[in-house]
């Protein structure tokens, strides 16, 4: 099947495999970038995310994910705290630890590798950027089940992620998302301490929130025409489009043909769900499929203007910035729990169930909300991410929490092993 790339994402298909090629030139996955402070080093800290924006700081402008910003942010905040930091990779398989670390911060599974080389004064801290492996893996799976039993289709998986035990040998957990991605690694470590026999609340690490940030703000859009925009909506995501419900919204849209879809994400590099979906996504009169668009740009400024809602049915998230970056926009949301964003109902309609039917019905019932009533929800929706998520707001709250760390609030002793 032929893909239909116009001029900006074939761009950003271009930079995002230059990007790659870089990365493996560069050797990415087993550099080590050593920082000092200013002074003399009150602390060492091992530090294990995106390295990225401390080979280029320019990849720290990257707009298309949150995280360039945020590791470049941590990194920075440890050294003005006076620490050094040894960076690396959360990709590095080979490092291992070769001094003593007061801090060892991780993104997903060095945390547990790097434990059994980690001495008793080290304060482990496991940085929680998705919801836990195990119900990730599960909701994305079960959402692949269901489109194959709607349309008789398998389509590869997108979005698993490694088994690892880095949460239970962690002192503290860091997290992005709201009290569901908060509540997967409550359940995992319930489960885990069943199974040893053990009061589910023994030993469990504490869990401490730093709101995901939003790599571009904007302006409030004076002016918009609400009562024209009720009946066109926006699905912005990125890769694993059936973990994050595009599948349920060209199904939902496909029976609203009153209602009008732009559709921006990676749908290039999924070519299974774009025959799957060929129809819905190139064949429908209102749907418009749009490929990646740069949040950054007067082009998504111009979607989200004549956007009355975001449709974001997403399975399972660390922080849903996607639908963050769209209400600082302006957009109301209609999200599922799953997508990990507090939303009210001034802000947004919260999906009963991840359902074609139930997204059709809440897509329906935003269109017949008066133009008053939904540009009121745009400006909850746009003053609320602005108060809540904004990079002043993730670096005050790593900034706290890494001073505890530094503190020793979360060392812990005995240390966990996770047996």
């Amino acid at each position: 099947m032929t893909m239909r790339l116009d001029a900006a994402t074939l761009a950003f298909e271009t930079r995002y495999q230059w990007r790659k090629l870089r990365a493996r030139a560069r050797r990415v996955d087993q550099r080590v970038v050593r920082l000092v402070p200013a002074g003399e080093p009150r602390e060492h800290a091992l530090f294990s995310y995106v390295l990225d924006p401390l080979l280029d700081r320019a990849a720290a402008r990257d707009t298309s994910h949150t995280h360039f910003w945020e590791s470049l942010c941590m990194v920075e905040t440890l050294l003005e705290l006076g620490c050094a930091v040894d960076a690396v990779s959360w990709t590095n398989r080979t490092l291992a630890p070769q001094r003593d670390y007061g801090v060892v911060l991780d993104v997903r599974t060095n945390l547990e590798r790097w434990a059994p080389q980690l001495g008793a004064g080290t304060t482990r801290v496991l940085h929680c950027d998705t919801a836990h492996w195990s119900f990730n893996n599960a909701a994305e799976s079960a959402r692949l089940d269901a489109l194959e039993a709607r349309r008789g289709v398998r389509l590869r998986a997108r979005r698993q992620m490694p088994e690892s035990g880095s949460d239970r040998v962690a002192d503290v957990l860091s997290y992005l998302g709201n009290d569901f991605t908060r509540s997967t690694y409550l359940a995992n470590h319930a489960n885990h301490a069943n199974h040893a026999n053990h009061a589910s609340s023994a030993s469990r690490p504490p869990m401490v929130r730093i709101p995901v940030s939003v790599s571009h703000t904007y302006d409030w859009p004076a002016g918009k025409d609400f009562d024209r925009a009720r009946h066109t909506f926006l699905w912005l995501g990125s890769g694993g489009l059936v973990h994050k419900g595009l599948d349920l919204v060209l199904e939902a849209f496909a029976e609203l043909p009153h209602c009008r879809l732009f559709v921006c994400g990676p749908i290039s590099r999924e070519r299974d769900f774009a025959r799957c979906y060929r129809r819905e996504l190139y064949g429908l009169p209102n749907v418009k499929t749009i490929g990646w668009v740069d949040v950054a740009s007067e082009r998504f400024r111009a979607l989200a203007r004549c956007c009355g809602a975001l449709v974001y049915p997403s399975s399972s998230e660390g922080g849903g910035a996607s639908a963050l970056t769209c209400m600082h926009a302006g957009l109301p949301a209609v999200l599922t729990h799953e997508a990990s964003v507090d939303l009210t109902s001034e802000t947004g309609v919260l999906l009963r169930e991840a359902t074609v039917e139930a997204v059709r019905a809440a897509v329906a019932e935003m269109t017949e909300r008066p133009a008053r009533e939904l540009e009121s929800m745009s400006r909850a929706a746009w003053e609320w991410a602005r108060a809540h998520h904004s990079r002043e707001v993730f670096a005050a709250r790593f900034r706290a929490f890494a001073e505890d760390l530094i503190a020793g609030r979360y060392a812990a002793s005995p240390k966990r092993t996770g047996e």
